[in-house]
C-alpha cells in the first residue's frame, strides 16, 4: 500500500499545468489594418480626382497615371487581404494543434483518475486504512501516513477539477476556432469583391490606353510640353548649383589668400630652399566648407527614407527617371517626381532644414530651391511663395502652395532632389 500511495503522489506532482498561456497577440494584424486604412484613404482621394476628369473626351497622361496608381493600390489592398488570410489559416492550424494536445491531456487525466478509482475500490475497507496507520513504526510515522491519506483524497479532487478545467478550455478553444473560420469567410468575400474591382479598374485602364493610342499626336504634344518644362527646370537647377559652388570656391580662395599674407616677415627656416611645398588639397565639396554646412549635409544624408512629404495629401503621378506611356512608343524622363494633389492651393512644406538658395518667379508659377549642405530640394509649380532668397527654413515650414495641374484638374507639384549637380530619386528619401 505504501508503494501505491507513493506512485499516486508522484503522479499528482507531475500533472501538466492547465493555465496554458495564450500565444501573444501579434501586432501584424493591427499593422495590416492601418495599412489597409491608408490605402483606402488614398484610393478615395484618387477616385475623387479621377471623377472630375473621367468624362473628358480627350484623354491625358494624368488620367492614365491616376488609373495606374489606383490599380497599384488595389493590388496592395488585395495583397493585404491575402496576408490576413494566411494569418487566419495559421491561427486555425495552431488552434487545432492546441485542441488535439488538450484532448490528449484529458485522455491521460481520465486514465490516471480511473486508476485511482480502481485502487480505491480495491482498498475500500476501513480496516485497511486503520491498519495502515496503526502499523506505523512510530508516532511521527503515523502522522506522515495520515498526511499521505489526506494528500491522496486531495489528489483525487484535483484530478476531477483538472479534467473539468481542461474540458472547459477545449470548449473555449473550439469556440475561438469557429470565430476564426467566420473571419476567414468574411475575408474571402472581401477578397472576391476587391478582385472584381481590380478587374474593372484594369478594363478602364485598357480603355484609356486605347483612346490614348488614337490620340497619340495630342499626347506627344503634352509630353513635349512637359519635356520642355523639365529641361528648363533642370537647367535652372544646374545654374544655381554652379553659382553656389563658384561662390563657395571664391570665398575659400579668398580665405586661403588672406591666410597666406602675414603682416610681419618671419625668419626663414634653415634649408628653406630645399623644403617641398605640399600640393593644395581640394575639398570634397565646396558646398560643405564650414561646420554648419557639413552638419546640415550629414543630417540630411542620415534622414534618407525618413523625410516627410512636401504635401499632406497627394500621390506620385509620374515617377522619377525614364518612363513610358502604355500602348505607345512615347517616353519621358522625369528629373524628380510629380505629385498630384486633390486640389491646387494645398500648402507645400520644406522637407528639411536649409537655406533658400533661390526663388524663381518667372511666369505664373514659381520654383523654390533650398540648399541643405551639398543637397538641394526643389519645389516647382507653386502658385504662391512664402519665402525669399537667403531665408532659413525649418522642416515642415510652409514655403508656398501647389499650383494647378497642367492637364486635367487638381494640383501638381514637381519635387526634385539633387546631390550637387546629380539627380537622385526623391521617392526613396521620403517616408509615408
Amino acid at each position: 500500500m505504501k508503494k501505491s500511495l507513493l506512485i499516486i503522489l508522484l503522479l499528482a506532482a507531475t500533472l501538466p499545468a492547465l493555465n496554458a498561456q495564450q500565444p501573444p497577440a501579434s501586432s501584424d494584424k493591427s499593422q495590416l489594418e492601418k495599412e489597409r486604412q491608408d490605402i483606402q484613404d488614398e484610393l478615395k482621394q484618387i477616385q475623387s480626382m479621377y471623377d472630375k476628369v473621367k468624362g473628358q473626351k480627350t484623354q491625358s497622361l494624368g488620367q492614365l497615371n491616376m488609373l495606374k496608381r489606383k490599380i497599384n493600390l488595389q493590388e496592395r489592398y488585395i495583397n493585404s487581404i491575402n496576408k490576413e488570410l494566411k494569418m487566419i489559416d495559421d491561427d486555425i492550424y495552431t488552434g487545432n494543434l492546441e485542441i488535439y494536445r488538450l484532448q490528449k491531456q484529458v485522455d491521460t487525466l481520465k486514465a490516471q483518475y480511473a486508476r485511482t478509482i480502481v485502487y480505491a475500490y480495491k482498498n475500500r475497507s476501513s480496516y485497511d486504512y486503520v491498519n495502515f496507520i496503526f502499523s506505523a513504526s512510530s508516532f511521527n510515522d503515523a502522522i506522515r501516513r495520515i498526511a499521505y491519506l489526506k494528500n491522496y483524497r486531495a489528489y483525487r479532487e484535483k484530478q476531477v477539477n483538472t479534467i473539468l478545467e481542461t474540458q472547459q478550455l477545449i470548449a473555449r478553444r473550439q469556440q475561438l476556432q469557429l470565430s476564426k473560420k467566420e473571419q476567414k469567410s468574411v475575408a474571402l468575400q472581401n477578397q472576391t469583391k476587391e478582385k472584381s474591382a481590380l478587374d474593372e479598374q484594369r478594363k478602364e485602364k485598357d480603355e484609356v490606353v486605347s483612346k490614348l493610342k488614337s490620340q497619340e499626336k495630342d499626347l506627344q504634344k503634352q509630353i513635349a510640353v512637359k519635356k520642355k518644362r523639365d529641361r528648363d527646370l533642370q537647367n535652372a537647377i544646374f545654374a544655381i548649383v554652379k553659382r553656389d559652388i563658384a561662390a563657395a570656391k571664391k570665398a575659400e580662395e579668398e580665405k586661403n589668400k588672406n591666410a597666406a599674407v602675414s603682416p610681419a616677415v618671419k625668419p626663414s627656416a634653415p634649408n628653406s630652399s630645399s623644403a617641398v611645398t605640399a600640393p593644395e588639397k581640394k575639398p570634397a565639396s565646396y558646398l560643405e566648407l564650414n561646420a554648419t554646412d557639413v552638419k546640415l549635409g550629414s543630417d540630411f544624408a542620415n534622414s534618407r527614407g525618413k523625410l516627410p512629404w512636401p504635401v499632406d495629401k497627394g500621390f506620385i503621378s509620374i515617377p522619377f527617371g525614364i518612363y513610358t506611356i502604355d500602348g505607345t512608343t512615347i517616353k519621358g524622363n522625369n528629373p524628380g517626381i510629380t505629385i498630384a494633389t486633390p486640389s491646387a492651393g494645398i500648402p507645400v512644406k520644406a522637407v528639411f532644414d536649409g537655406i533658400v538658395s533661390a526663388v524663381d518667379n518667372r511666369g505664373e508659377l514659381a520654383t523654390v530651391f533650398i540648399r541643405h549642405g551639398k543637397y538641394y530640394t526643389v519645389y516647382s509649380n507653386l502658385s504662391g511663395i512664402n519665402v525669399t532668397k537667403g531665408a532659413t527654413v525649418r522642416t515642415g515650414e510652409v514655403i508656398g502652395k501647389v499650383g494647378e495641374a497642367y492637364e486635367g484638374s487638381g494640383g501638381e507639384l514637381n519635387f526634385v532632389l539633387m546631390i550637387e549637380s546629380n539627380n537622385v530619386n526623391p521617392q526613396i528619401w521620403l517616408h509615408r
